[in-house]
């Protein structure tokens, strides 16, 4: 019988250790290797998680919802500034001993940078990212494919104050200029929704132009820069880098007259919500502390640059920029965007989900039903959160002050879109039916709501029966009229109106027929410069 040797009892024994030390990990679903590679504290750093297989399935079997209670809230995020508020009060991205979430709600939170969206999303889908960021008016796109996931949105963080935007070619003044225009834009991202909102203001739709479509709103920069296109959807701060690369061009329109369009929210599956609901109350709070934070101290705001300047590798003063060019959401805001204030008249989380959904399904690029908002937007996180985050310092945004517009002023200022609507008025009369009411509420409010920060002109116009300066004071009632109802029904103030009569002085058809007279007889909007 053979004798076993020194060295293989050894190479037995060092077997025996590592099963012992594997099944070990196994139990402990890693706990016990990651403490061993990932640097001692038991977490998974920025860089580890980027360099793994998004395809691999990462927190279990279908990317399961359950979290232990020790392990760090993994957030999914990109270059922007409007996470800022989050990022601020855990002072940095890395879970740690000084972030605010641990020393005020005992809970680690981590940011996972990933400017590869279909990648990160994956690292969602997998379990590696607990939650993760989108866009709201894009966030239908992409539901029938996370519909085994079952995402729900759970608060917004921003809006996009200039963060987005339409640079052109010289010679393009308005929207209308676009009809027939190559634009580059990347499809189904917050640019497309942003471009959808765009031509409709200006009475086109986007089959009246070239959609060159591109991978992201970067490779959208460059076809501009390099003059394959008349104009491109592009984030800041690629807007002024292409003004200045391309003579004559300049910015046509951004979400900063166009305040209410693009929102960032963050998602989550409904089981991980479900296990763990106190975590995700406590990372609310203390985010929407934060925002409220640097809203409210020019110091706060530039601490929040230098954290996220250091942690993107960008310059403080760039980082600053980021954050300027969006709208840090309050609680008060979040309470507004999840339609549990009935006073509200803004834009909401439903408004644009619904409105997009619809778009997109209309321009078939989406073939399968999508949940409802109601089912979507889990509210419940700002519900429970009333009672802590009650200060003026957690309020919901005012709505924007004009300065008054004194007479005559604004008549001829440059309109950037203009959007036509047939508004019928009974012969001689000034007053709005229920049924103009009904057509404006559709056709104009929701622009309205949506270019928040726009100036509107609202322009009269009859045909030509009749006299002169009889049509000219109508036409100049009823424009007085349809801004009455905007004030008086949706708070619009009404200072942000440019009231103008042209009674039959701008004929659009001929007035030699019925159909000519009754187009001329219309309430043109116009988003104007400022």
């Amino acid at each position: 019988m053979a004798r076993l040797t020194t060295f293989s009892k050894l190479l037995i024994t060092i077997l025996i250790l590592l099963a012992i030390v594997f099944g070990f990990n196994f139990l402990t679903n890693g706990k016990l290797l990651e403490s061993v590679l990932g640097g001692g504290d038991g977490t998974t750093t920025t860089a580890q998680v980027d360099d793994t297989d998004n395809s691999g399935s990462g927190g279990g079997f279908f990317g399961g919802g359950k979290s232990s209670s020790g392990d760090p809230i993994r957030v999914g995020v990109v270059t922007w500034g409007g996470y800022a508020g989050g990022q601020y009060f855990n002072e940095g991205f890395k879970a740690s001993a000084e972030s605010r979430f641990k020393k005020e709600y005992g809970i680690d939170v981590e940011f996972v940078l990933n400017d590869d969206v279909v990648a990160s999303l994956n690292a969602w889908k997998n379990g590696d990212i607990d939650v993760h960021w989108y866009t709201i008016d894009a966030m239908p796109t992409i539901m029938p494919e996370m519909e085994a996931f079952d995402p729900v949105v759970l608060w917004q963080s921003d809006w996009s104050r200039g963060g987005d935007a339409i640079v052109v070619k010289r010679g393009i003044n308005t929207v209308a200029d676009l009809k027939g225009k190559s634009i580059a834009v990347a499809e189904l991202t917050p640019s497309h929704s942003f471009l959808i909102w765009l031509l409709d203001a200006g009475d086109l739709k986007p089959g009246d132009v070239r959609i060159v479509a591109q991978p992201s709103a970067i490779e959208a920069a460059a076809a501009f820069k390099s003059g394959q296109v008349d104009a491109a959807v592009v984030w800041s701060p690629d807007d002024e880098l292409s003004v200045r690369a391309v003579p004559g061009a300049k910015i046509l329109e951004s979400t900063r007259s166009a305040s209410n369009i693009i929102a960032d929210v963050f998602f989550a599956k409904r089981s991980y919500v479900e296990d763990n609901r106190d975590k995700l109350q406590k990372l609310y709070e203390g985010w929407m502390r934060g925002a409220a934070e640097i809203n409210a101290s020019a110091a706060n705001k530039q601490k929040a640059a230098r954290i996220l300047g250091r942690e993107m590798s960008l310059s403080e003063a760039d980082a600053l920029g980021m954050i300027n060019n969006v709208r840090l959401t309050t609680h008060g805001d979040n309470v507004n965007f999840f339609e549990q204030n009935a006073d509200f008249r803004g834009t909401t989380g439903g408004d644009l989900y619904r409105r997009m959904a619809n778009e997109y399904k209309n321009l078939g690029f989406i073939n399968k039903s999508i949940p409802p908002f109601r089912s979507v937007g889990y509210g419940n996180l700002v519900v429970d959160a009333g009672s802590r985050l009650g200060g003026s310092e957690h309020s919901g945004e005012n709505r924007t002050e004009f300065t008054p517009v004194a007479p005559g002023d604004g008549v001829d200022k440059e309109a950037i879109a203009t959007k036509r609507i047939s508004i019928n008025f009974p012969t001689g009369v000034s007053t709005l039916d229920d049924g103009a009411k009904g057509i404006i509420d559709e056709e104009f409010v929701p622009i309205a709501k949506a270019f928040g920060n726009s100036r509107i002109r609202i322009e009269g116009n009859t045909d030509n029966t009749g006299s002169l300066a009889t049509n000219v004071a109508l036409s100049k009632k009823r424009a007085q009229a349809v801004a009455a109802y905007l004030t008086r029904e949706y708070n619009m103030d009404p200072n942000r109106f440019i009231i103008v009569g042209n009674g039959p002085n701008k004929p659009i058809a001929n007035n030699s027929s019925e159909s000519g007279r009754a187009q001329n007889r219309r309430t043109d909007f116009e988003l104007v410069r400022e």
